[in-house]
């Protein structure tokens, strides 16, 4: 058999062939003293650059109009320092909601007891000490204790009201406390068995139980008010996604609205829960969900500057949510085309590059 000729082969002009890649899309280096607002805009316009300029500038839209921003949050972002920036989030009005697992209550309950959390584990596992601080259990436990004698709060609420109450030396730096001043709510969802106060004699299994289903059912009810809200998973690999699913589930059978849903997955890597129940899933029927990748001590300060600085800027419309594409609304970015006439031979001035639809 002899080689294909190619000879034949027809080619077409550079010139006359659109490209995905083009001049606007390219970022610019960073002059130094420049203001933040600056350093966004000299990103690239490609990929994670384009992607992260969309989800800021729907979170800051969803904020601006007063629709619902909840975030969900693993405990790894309290142990990597982020709590200021959350609770800053709550006071300002960025995030409406945080929901976080029972080890979040544990690191935000011993940062304002004693200023520190997150015991060297393979060092205390096999002398028997790990998990074993008596305050920490103490606390959590009494807080729940007092919660479902209440009746009328779940374990969110009832610790941030007892570390309100107790006003340890380290209040201020609580997410727990702090949503509790400001009357937004944070919501609990324990895994019996998964946090080191599970192991202690003073753990009620059934009054735990009761406050963090209480808060699974005001978890729902926040949910259901996320059309054209905006949900952030932030470094939780399978408890909030899993939560949140069933969130979506509970809301769609009641018949909620949530069209025109933005959910952004931040976290160190890529996980399937999180891509699938938070990215993909909710928004299949409409919406837009992001991934990002990077470091929660990193990537997070950096979105919420961002917003910060939209919401900032101005710029931000109550009603851009409903008009949008609807590849938009289905998660697919439509192809970015350059038709390249600027830099064609011959080509008439003011002919410059556009980009369209693909």
């Amino acid at each position: 058999m002899d080689p294909l000729s190619l000879e034949p082969l027809r080619t077409f002009s550079l010139y006359d062939r659109p490209g995905k890649v083009c001049l606007e899309d390219m970022g610019s280096p960073w002059k130094p003293g420049g203001a933040f607002a600056e350093f966004l805009r000299s990103l690239p316009r490609q990929l994670a650059g384009a992607e992260f300029r969309d989800a800021v500038a729907r979170t800051a839209e969803a904020a601006a109009a007063g629709r619902m921003v909840i975030l969900g949050m693993g405990a790894h972002a309290i142990k990597v320092g982020l709590s200021p920036l959350i609770i800053d989030g709550l006071r300002s009005g960025l995030f409406q909601a945080v929901a976080m697992n029972g080890a979040g209550v544990v690191h935000d309950v011993e940062m304002a007891l004693v200023g520190r959390t997150s015991e060297d584990v393979g060092a205390e596992l096999h002398a028997g000490r790990f998990g074993m601080a008596r305050e920490t259990a103490a606390f959590i436990h009494g807080a729940v204790a007092r919660g479902a004698a209440r009746g009328d709060v779940g374990l969110g609420r009832a610790v941030g009201d007892a570390l309100r109450e107790a006003a340890p030396p380290y209040a201020v730096y609580s997410i727990l406390a702090a949503a509790a001043a400001v009357d937004r709510p944070v919501t609990v969802h324990v895994a019996i068995g998964t946090d080191i106060i599970h192991m202690h004699p003073s753990m009620d299994g059934a009054a735990t139980g009761a406050l963090s289903h209480r808060d699974f059912r005001l978890f729902c009810a926040l949910v259901s008010r996320l059309a054209g809200g905006v949900y952030i998973n932030l470094g939780s690999a399978v408890i909030l996604p899993e939560v949140f699913l069933k969130a979506v589930s509970v809301c769609a059978n009641l018949g909620h609205d949530l069209s025109g849903l933005t959910t952004i997955d931040m976290d160190f890597v890529r996980r399937y829960r999180p891509q699938v129940n938070v990215v993909e899933r909710p928004t299949a029927r409409g919406g837009r969900g992001f991934s990002f990748v990077g470091h929660h001590e990193i990537l997070f300060p950096l979105f919420c500057a961002a917003v910060k600085e939209r919401l900032e800027e101005g710029g931000c419309h109550a009603d851009t949510y409903p008009h949008r594409s609807a590849g938009d609304r289905h998660g697919r970015h439509a192809e970015r085309q350059c038709d390249g006439a600027e830099d064609r031979p011959g080509s008439s001035p003011g002919s410059g590059s556009q980009h369209v639809g693909g």
